[in-house]
């Protein structure tokens, strides 16, 4: 048998590696010269090594492929059936509906899709009449049918319930309890990442606005989350490693919580980019940020992804910037194979580090909100909000002291920049309204540039 070639060579530890490190830096010191510290407060070293995976004791459950999705916002029937035919024409293997009214009749919305095909739907209201008939459409018409209700992730984004607390939790009851519901249980970080917090605070407020469910349906007959997988929407930032460990970490996080419900353990992951660094600036440049992000979001092992058109925070729904994001999606299945691989992070000793030590600080967090009343109580005291906020111009004085770069943006500008016109409110203003609590704001790194520019 031929003598494998690394057989010639000495394993060198961890310490042989740090010693010749600092030997190279000539005096200098090696914690301040080469380790950075993250914008959770991770220290992120210069080199990792195997010894690296000794010390990691979590396990990551193991996921399967992830399906190639769209978003469309559905405001009628007859037109959103047209656009749900053209995206299963262009590749998409799933689609993400928004429903914006009651108006829209799910008869016609579902005419001359394939059977079998998925399709998972969230609505801008709350209704269990109007789910239902969604549901027994679907079911006669043979779709894959999930129902995405989270009615706190409303409260936190608007700050108000749909109609009250009673009630939305009385509607997200009736609605779970349907015998042909699936993962009607849903709970949206996207709203914690796109607001400004960082990945340990998404893992955090996540896990412990899952956990207001699991209260709530605790002890009930029929639980929701035994009969079905709880479904987690997940916006993916632009720090590629991070965004691969965030999800990892989720599975994780999510597995140990549902150990001691005694409910699923599985999860169902919707992961899409973010709006936080996408830019009216050199916006081509959007279409590289789209890409590595929906990269991170297989990487680390989202079940379904759906990608932004590159011009989606200015320009309405058109064709080109539809079919330039679905093309992203079938080259990175098609002809970059990621599919081929299971788990493709596994044993990657930075990622594996970086997904132990968020999983970590995220369940150390929510012991601490825990233990201070919950995630709602808390909410309604304005302490999430506040720690949000926090973390956003934390991250805002980076980018404006241009620690965190977005090309063409803060740095390497282009010199005769040309700003698009807008079919979609881009700078929106603060509405002055009456709600039960502060909402979370939505904010762009960018924005502040850009007003200037303008």
């Amino acid at each position: 048998m031929t003598k494998s070639l690394f057989d010639s060579f000495e394993e060198v530890s961890a310490k042989q590696w740090k010693q010749k490190i600092q030997f190279d830096l000539k005096g200098e010191d090696y914690n301040e010269t080469l380790i950075f510290k993250s914008l959770e407060g991770i220290d992120i070293k210069p080199f990792y090594h195997q010894e690296d995976l000794k010390k990691v004791n979590i396990t990551v459950p193991k996921h399967t492929s992830w399906k190639n999705s769209l978003k469309i916002e559905i405001n009628d029937g007859a037109l959103g059936n047209k656009k749900i035919v053209e995206a299963i024409k262009k590749g998409a293997e799933s689609l993400y509906l928004l429903i914006r009214n009651k108006e829209v009749a799910p008869s016609t919305l579902f005419q001359n899709i394939p059977e079998g095909f998925t399709i998972f739907i969230e609505t801008t209201f709350i209704s269990f009449s109007y789910i239902k008939t969604l549901l027994d459409t679907g079911q006669s018409t043979k779709l894959n049918i999930y129902i995405a209700t989270d009615i706190i992730g409303n409260l936190a984004i608007t700050g108000n319930w749909f109609t009250s607390l009673q009630d939305d939790f009385n509607e997200l009851k009736k609605i779970s309890h349907l015998s042909n519901s699936k993962s009607t249980i849903t709970v949206n970080l996207g709203d914690y990442q796109n607001s400004g917090a960082n990945i340990i605070q998404q893992l955090a407020y996540g896990i412990a606005h899952a956990n207001e469910y699991l209260n709530y349906f605790d002890g009930t007959t029929n639980h929701p989350l035994k009969r079905n997988p709880i479904l987690f929407k997940v916006s993916i930032g632009g720090n590629y490693f991070f965004e691969i460990a965030k999800i990892r970490a989720l599975r994780t996080l999510w597995s140990t919580l549902a150990t001691e419900y005694n409910v699923s353990p599985e999860c169902h992951i919707i992961a899409h980019p973010s709006h936080r660094n996408k830019t009216i600036l050199d916006y081509n440049v959007n279409m590289l940020r789209t890409t590595t992000e929906c990269m991170s979001a297989i990487l680390g092992g989202a079940n379904t992804v759906y990608n932004l058109p590159y011009d989606d925070i200015y320009n309405q729904e058109n064709e080109f910037g539809t079919r330039i994001s679905i093309n992203q999606l079938l080259i990175l299945k098609n002809e970059s194979y990621f599919d081929i691989v299971s788990n493709p992070a596994s044993g990657s000793y930075y990622i594996e580090s970086i997904t132990e030590q968020l999983a970590e600080k995220a369940l150390s967090l929510f012991k601490d909100i825990e233990k201070n009343g919950g995630f709602l109580n808390q909410l309604k005291a304005g302490k999430i909000q506040k720690k949000i906020k926090e973390s956003a111009l934390k991250e805002q004085e980076l980018f404006d002291n241009q620690e965190i770069i977005l090309t063409g943006s803060n740095k390497y500008k282009t010199t005769n920049e040309v700003i698009p016109s807008f079919e979609k409110v881009v700078f929106p203003e603060k509405k002055v309204r009456k709600t039960l609590l502060e909402p979370l704001i939505k904010r762009r790194l960018s924005e502040k540039i850009e007003k200037k520019i303008r």
